[in-house]
């Protein structure tokens, strides 16, 4: 088995190979939107980057089930500036797009300005080491959850409602490279509606059809934690929320639209 979730075409380099490791929950045969996503990622990252600017925000439009299979990911500047500029991303197979995602990239503050001390909230959140692994819900022998660490410090995939999860990928991205920050993040983000879950996962689905992913600093170490939160509607939609912490704090926030369903 691999030790990536995607392998780069030797022949084309915007083309990549899904592994198995991509693998989701809700079918044997489409990836769990976290590899997809943080392939959006690493390559809005490599577009014509600029020294001195960050990602501050992803928004991932998710068009439809992500097969198994290779994709095309491609990048541009769509909106060029001296502060902030837009980069516009694409996954396609060959039958056309997957996932579209918009990303903001801006220029960093020289000097630092006088800002004061960042907003933590009151409490000391458990850290990584204070959490335990539950079991995940998917009879796959190989997926994404297979190649993730979850560390629950409270609530679990099968106990509904709100959870402190601290998450890490325990493989690349794309094979050949490091994860950056941001790819990890994107992977774990994507996960603040399975670890929030409400809905029992044999007779029910809760789909998300976006991922929005602000960062208001770049995340340090290995493991990201999502405080997530599910609000579910009987009318069908809900919203997947998670305040996005790391080792030093506070980073950022995730929401995810969700598609709420009987399987």
């Amino acid at each position: 088995m691999t030790d990536a979730f995607y392998l780069p075409d030797p022949q084309r380099p915007d083309r990549f190979l899904s592994t198995e490791l991509t693998r989701g929950p809700w079918s044997p045969d489409a990836q769990h939107a976290g590899p997809p996503s943080a392939l959006l990622g690493h390559v809005i990252e490599r577009c014509e980057p600029r020294p001195g600017f960050q990602i501050g925000r992803v928004a991932v439009e998710i068009l439809g089930p992500v097969p198994l299979a290779p994709l095309t990911a491609q990048a541009h500047v769509a909106r060029r500036g001296r502060s902030v500029e837009l980069i516009e991303a694409t996954l396609s197979t060959d039958r056309g797009p997957v996932m579209r995602a918009n990303a903001w990239r801006f220029k960093l503050a020289e000097p630092e300005l006088p800002v004061p001390e960042p907003y933590v909230p009151s409490g000391t959140r458990p850290g990584v080491e204070q959490g335990s692994t539950q079991p995940f819900p998917s009879s796959e022998p190989v997926g994404f959850h297979t190649a993730i660490e979850y560390r629950f410090v409270t609530g679990s995939f099968v106990e509904p409602g709100p959870s402190i999860c601290w998450i890490r990928i325990k493989h690349p991205i794309v094979a050949g490279t490091d994860p950056s920050p941001l790819e990890r993040t994107l992977a774990a983000a994507d996960s603040g509606n399975g670890v929030s879950s409400v809905l029992d996962w044999t007779r029910y689905l809760f789909i998300n059809t976006d991922l929005v992913v602000s960062l208001h600093r770049q995340p340090v170490g290995e493991w990201v934690c999502l405080d997530a939160v599910t609000y579910p509607q009987t009318h069908g939609i809900g919203l997947a929320e998670s305040a996005l912490y790391d080792e030093k704090g506070p980073l950022g926030r995730s929401t995810q639209t969700l598609l709420l369903g009987a399987r």
